[in-house]
């Protein structure tokens, strides 16, 4: 009888002290509550002993906890519907109050991400929700926050995850992109001609200084279409060109039209030829003096016979 009243104590003892010792891991702390209240001393990592029946003991995790925010639809400001979706990193700072001041503060926590977020939809823009994210989560990170904070939770880090949009917004997105693609285009292509006809401009007044030039392009512009092993080579006769042949031609014309230097041998020659040419001039001109008073006499005579014969015929 007193051995198994030994069994039965030496039992209870064990059951005791098992109750009584617990173990806390390193991420987590315990929460102790004597009779109902709380102590403020938490218990750390390790082995802890609590008293059985008057001691209750509740863990609380201190890691970072990430909890996925439902898709929430909403109209933005500018009347569109969409649905985001969200994430949300947070942590416990304060063990005390996540157990005393709320009774779930895991899905306190989600609520308030969902609310928020469809506070966040409501005050944005649609363009905002596809290009300014970063500032987005900041503000709802702040509207998180700040009731989080009075439950002992630290909100680490939101991001919106994804933003759906009606297919038939999504198709006005897409025109409106690719007709600002179609704009740009235009723009550079625009940009490309006016810089190409500068440099032409500039190109064209530095052939014109040294027409050369224009010659050693075209040779250059040969050689490359050459290269290309193409059976037809067509290329511009540049008008240029018949304005420099044109040129030579009438610098040769002019000088095989121009007189030749006179030598001592033409000279004498030329001079002989006047000579006789004055010669013979003053030979007419004697005889035209000789032959004028024989052409007077015989007028006279003729005067005579028909003063005459007109006399005879009277009679």
């Amino acid at each position: 009888m007193l051995i198994e009243l030994l069994i039965v104590i030496i039992a209870l003892g064990v059951l005791y002290v098992a109750s009584s010792i617990k173990v806390i891991k390193q991420y987590e702390r315990g929460v102790v509550f004597r009779f109902g209240r709380v102590q403020e001393l938490t218990r750390g990592p390790g082995l802890t002993t609590i008293v059985p029946v008057v001691d209750r003991i509740r863990k609380v995790n201190l890691q970072i906890v990430t909890m996925p925010v439902p898709a929430q639809e909403g109209i933005t400001r500018d009347n569109v519907t969409v649905r985001v979706d969200a994430v949300v990193y947070f942590r416990v700072e304060d063990p005390v109050r996540a157990i005393v001041n709320v009774e779930d503060y895991l899905f306190a926590v989600g609520q308030v991400a969902q609310t928020s977020l469809r506070s966040i939809i409501g005050k944005s823009d649609l363009d905002d929700l596809l290009s300014n994210r970063e500032r987005l989560n900041q503000g709802l990170e702040l509207m998180i926050d700040s009731p989080a904070l009075g439950w002992g939770v630290h909100i680490d880090r939101v991001e919106i995850k994804d933003v759906s949009l009606p297919e038939s917004m999504k198709r006005s997105i897409a025109r409106q992109a690719e007709a600002e693609r179609e704009r740009r285009s235009r723009v550079i292509s625009a940009d490309g001609e006016f810089q190409a006809s500068r440099r032409l401009a500039d190109a064209a007044h530095v052939m014109s200084d040294t027409p050369a030039a224009l010659q050693l392009r075209l040779l250059e512009t040969v050689v490359e279409v050459a290269a290309e092993k193409n059976s037809t080579l067509v290329l511009p006769f540049p008008v240029e060109l018949l304005q420099f042949v044109d040129t030579i031609k009438h610098g040769a014309k002019s000088a095989a039209e121009a007189p030749a230097e006179a030598t001592p041998e033409a000279a004498e020659a030329e001079l002989a030829e006047a000579e006789l040419a004055a010669k013979r001039e003053a030979e007419l001109v004697d005889g035209e003096q000789a032959e004028l008073p024989q052409q007077r006499s015989a007028t006279a005579d003729a005067d005579a016979e028909s003063s005459e014969s007109s006399v005879l015929g009277i009679a």
